[in-house]
């Protein structure tokens, strides 16, 4: 059973190379269309995205819609000094060096707001800590959008250096897997232990000496650094950054990547973030005009499906019924090849004795006195 476990932490490293391998060849040899290309950047955005929302959501426990936010300060801060440094000719015009400079300096940016916004926000719980995270996403957005044209670009999109589309699918692959590696080591040692037990019981957490406000923030901090990232990733796949990407609309969707691939499941939510990506893609082509709305409608309306099938207690027997786990251990249990004689055979077991024999035990009562007797002499 070790063995088994210790293998299925490596799969969703072994997936992610390997997706990165083929990819980075098929690229090479020219074999992928532009739109394949364009999804594949969307892919890896919406995979960081999903990976660093699944630590506070999954793994924490909190509710949090303000993740667009952290991903437009990261994509405004990073893109706003990619244009510095590459209008300056900084690095010797390395944009591989200068793109790694705007994501570190993009995260730490979205991470300063994740500790600004946390401190006070944190000490909410639920419905408040919701209301909460949206209200900063939209005036995050609000800040930007009225900032002077020469910082951000005012009401008019801010442009940005466009990255080698041949290659920045690589980068994105490289940096879902440096995301998915920090991420799930986190959770494997005691700081991500002690976050799990903050999510199963709060109350217990803090009577055995957890400090749930350090970890809390902890987690708020390192998540919101992840959606820095993937903001500035975003910044070089465009080649201008509009806030109003960034709205209430974007948290949503998500965080129904999150509920999708299962809450606190990292490798479902990097298939469920794959999945709305092309859906997305799909509905764009499909819905358009005024049936454009229809698709932000349709993200609303499967999270609050998916939230009503995982908690009504009226489906539970169905949800074991068709519970993935449970799918594999019946087939594993009457697996024909895995069914072995039984150990317990009348032959094998000196403790069974035969039908034909016939047990006499001779009972002889030590005490003096008869029921009779002793009923006799105790009246």
């Amino acid at each position: 059973m070790m063995k088994n476990a210790k293998w299925k932490q490596y799969v969703t490293y072994l997936v992610l190379i390997c997706c990165t391998v083929v990819f980075t060849v098929l690229g090479s040899m020219k074999q992928l269309p532009f739109s394949t290309l364009l999804q594949l950047e969307s892919a890896t955005i919406a995979m960081i995205l999903a990976a660093s929302l699944c630590l506070v959501v999954g793994f924490l426990g909190e509710l949090s819609l303000g993740h667009a936010g952290f991903m437009c300060v990261g994509a405004f801060i990073g893109g706003k000094l990619s244009v510095i440094l590459t209008d300056s000719g900084a690095y010797g015009g390395n944009e591989l060096l200068i793109m790694l400079v705007c994501l570190v300096v993009g995260g730490i940016a979205a991470a300063i707001c994740g500790v600004i916004i946390g401190l006070p926000a944190l000490r909410l719980r639920g419905d408040y800590l919701a209301i909460v995270t949206l209200a900063f996403g939209e005036i995050v957005r609000s800040l930007f959008r009225n900032a002077p044209a020469e910082m951000f670009g005012g009401t008019l999109a801010m442009s940005t250096p466009r990255y080698d589309r041949n290659s920045l699918f690589i980068i994105g692959f490289i940096l879902v897997l440096i995301t998915v590696v920090i991420i799930q080591n986190f959770i494997r040692s005691k700081h991500g232990r002690a976050v799990t037990s903050i999510r199963d019981s709060e109350i217990a957490a803090r009577a055995t000496g957890i400090n749930v406000t350090k970890y809390k923030l902890m987690v708020f901090t390192l998540s919101a650094f992840f959606a820095g990232i993937a903001g500035v990733l975003f910044s070089y796949s465009q080649f201008s950054v509009d806030s109003k990407k960034f709205d209430y609309n974007y948290s949503i969707q998500i965080l129904v990547m999150v509920v999708l691939g299962g809450m606190g499941n990292i490798g479902g939510s990097l298939i469920a973030a794959t999945a709305v990506v092309v859906l997305d893609t799909f509905l764009q082509k499909q819905l358009t005009g005024n049936l454009a709305v229809l698709k932000d409608m349709l993200y609303a309306l499967v999270l609050i499906g998916l939230i009503v099938y995982r908690n009504a207690p009226a489906l539970a027997g169905f949800r074991e019924k068709v519970s993935i786990k449970n799918l594999m251990r019946n087939l594993s249990k009457h697996n024909p090849a895995k069914i072995h004689d039984d150990e317990a055979k009348w032959d094998r077991v000196p403790t069974k004795i035969h039908i034909d024999e016939v047990l006499s035990v001779d009972v002889q009562s030590k005490s003096p006195y008869t029921p009779d007797k002793q009923w006799k002499e105790e009246e």
